[in-house]
């Protein structure tokens, strides 16, 4: 079977056998269609499409198919569109995991869980270890950790805090490169680091090392800019929205925080809501304590919020609000505003981040994002990095 046949076949499901034959029984091919259409065979029962008896996929229901409606095992998984008990769900696992590759692997798992429910690959803790770590799950164990029993809920903490580790380390470098300080290009420092070679010094300081016979600067004294150092005595509130929109940017928001909490010059107070307001300053050095115990989804009452992080400040010209959300109020605008407005004239540096998960064009409504805007809030999405390079800039 030649290779474009072969990925026809896998895009067409069922369907396929009529026209293009069905794969040899027991063959990668097939029981890569079995494993699909155990999954996507969900969609025929969701349209009204009658289930075939056989696979032929040419509505002649002869029943001559394998039972598998795509030519797959009936011995490895049973396919088609109705759930199926934890056992068959892990045997289905564990085909997908071994017939095809990561990327492919993540977008079935998402699949399972987003698109066709399958929550009992999260609900069981067997299942649950078997997914792939990555933040599309971390989101899903978020909105349904308060259905988890203890023994699921333990598996869940594991794969929080891997995702989360993963994801420190991929920011943390850029972060406190951004809040490390400018390069001082007058006075040059022992500590050799990469970021601040300084080329022309040290050309300048070997020509007297030129070998003209090799024609070539021997680098007999590498010099290395130093760098300002950058104390922020400020005050540092993140409060973030927890609604179930937002749940990429409470990741990123607790990652950020426990980066931050992590630096000596920065006290870090983390406020969450929804309806309600929740002070987890306390956990904010732990992402993963944090991720614990918020609760996505639910109403929205930024101006609540709001007044609650107005009395946490101490000094007003040494602090800053960063407000994570996506500015849909659903308490009184009025009186959110009113309170922006009341911290701008406290002369406390606002900050409305609509994501801070990297996200290209976050929806956020934007008539509520101008009005703070024009009481002294500036607006934006960043990423954690570009974040910390507002500190600076804000705070410098």
């Amino acid at each position: 079977m030649s290779e474009d046949v072969e990925r026809w076949r896998l895009v067409l499901g069922r369907y396929a056998n009529g026209q293009l034959g069905s794969a040899p029984s027991g063959s990668p091919q097939a029981r890569m269609e079995a494993a699909l259409d155990f999954l996507y065979g969900r969609e025929y029962g969701g349209r009204g499409v009658r289930e075939q008896d056989g696979g032929s996929g040419d509505g002649s229901g002869d029943g001559s198919g394998d039972g598998s409606g795509q030519g797959g095992r009936t011995d490895r998984i049973q396919p088609g569109g109705s759930g199926g008990s934890a056992p068959t769900l892990v045997t289905w696992l564990s085909e997908v995991r071994e017939l095809f590759p990561r990327e492919t692997v993540e977008l079935v798992e998402r699949h399972a869980l987003d698109r066709y429910g399958l929550t009992e690959l999260i609900t069981d803790p067997e299942l649950l270890g078997r997914l792939e770590p990555d933040e599309d799950l971390l989101k899903t164990l978020l909105a349904l950790k308060g259905h988890l029993g203890e023994e699921t809920l333990a598996v869940a903490r594991q794969i929080i805090r891997q995702v989360v580790e993963e994801l420190r380390r991929r920011l943390e470098l850029e972060v406190r490169s951004a809040l490390a300080g400018r390069l001082n290009q007058h006075r040059h420092s022992p500590l050799k680091v990469a970021a601040n070679f300084d080329p022309r010094g040290t050309i300048r300081r070997n020509l007297k090392n030129y070998d003209p016979d090799g024609q070539r600067i021997v680098l007999a004294d590498v010099l290395f800019y130093e760098r300002n150092a950058r104390r922020l005595p400020w005050d540092i509130i993140v409060c973030v929205d927890q609604s179930g929109s937002m749940a990429g940017s409470v990741i990123h928001s607790a990652v950020m925080a426990g980066i931050l909490a992590g630096l000596p010059a920065f006290r870090i107070r983390l406020v969450v809501f929804d309806t309600s307001v929740v002070d987890l300053s306390q956990y904010a050095e732990d992402p993963v304590d944090v991720l614990m115990r918020v609760q996505l989804g639910g109403g929205t009452d930024t101006a609540k919020a709001v007044r609650y992080c107005a009395q946490l400040v101490e000094n007003p010209h040494r602090t800053v609000l960063v407000l994570v959300t996506d500015f849909c109020e659903g308490g009184s605008q009025a009186d959110l505003v009113r309170a922006v407005r009341e911290l701008a004239e406290a002369r406390v540096k606002l900050l409305g981040l609509a994501a801070l998960d990297g996200a290209a064009e976050p929806f956020y409504d934007k008539a509520t994002a101008g009005r703070l805007a024009d009481e002294g809030m500036q607006i934006a999405a960043l990423t954690p990095g570009q974040l910390a390079s507002w500190l600076v800039e804000v705070t410098g």
